[in-house]
């Protein structure tokens, strides 16, 4: 008995030594960051008369200009890009990536609803200014965009100036693009610039 009862505790021994040696499970690698959302090319934006040059992607929400949609986006989780062209045209895109989707989607109908208001600001601050606002619908990519067109004109200073503008959701990110140069609604790319924004919802993730 004692034997057996001695070869039992060796046994017993030796498995706590396995166990003592046996090395701790590594600790779970950290997952990997996502990746930023994408910016549009020059040759993504509506066809021009002459090339479309693109700026750097800068850091922060637009310091100047988005007359419309200034001071809605945070600036922490914004990036921006401009766009011009040698004919005066130019554009911006802006991508806001929220913490949350829900806090993304709440953004994203804030920023719509200025748009939708903008023109009635903007003739508020300005009581010379005429225009006419008009809303082209939603766009069915990812969790939708809105598009919006403004257009403005100055009748004792002769001037005449159209904005497409669009906004869209991918989970947790926003973009904002605009577009504009002078003339009128007839003169603007509106199937292109709808393309444009379908584009840019694409390719945020």
């Amino acid at each position: 008995m004692r034997t057996v009862r001695t070869a039992l505790l060796t046994v017993a021994a030796a498995g706590l030594a396995v166990t003592a040696l046996a090395p701790a499970p590594a600790a779970a690698a950290p997952a990997p960051a996502p990746a930023a959302p994408k910016f549009l090319s020059a040759a993504q934006l509506p066809a021009s008369h002459t090339p479309w040059t693109a700026g750097p992607v800068r850091t922060g929400a637009p310091q100047e200009g988005s007359v419309c949609t200034a001071g809605i986006a945070p600036a922490a989780g914004t990036r921006y890009r401009d766009f011009r062209t040698e004919l005066d045209t130019n554009a911006r895109q802006t991508i806001t990536v929220a913490a949350t989707a829900a806090r993304a989607e709440k953004l994203a109908a804030d920023l719509h609803h200025a748009l939708e208001t903008c023109l009635d600001r903007m003739k508020e601050q300005d009581p010379g200014l005429e225009g006419e606002a008009f809303y082209h619908g939603r766009i069915g990519i990812e969790d939708g965009a809105h598009l919006h067109s403004i257009d403005t004109s100055h009748p004792e200073v002769g001037s005449t100036d159209i904005g497409l503008y669009s906004v869209g959701r991918d989970g947790r990110a926003v973009t904002v693009v605009e577009w504009g140069q002078m003339g009128e609604l007839d003169g603007a790319p509106l199937e292109g610039f709808r393309k444009t924004t379908r584009t840019a919802v694409a390719k945020l993730y």
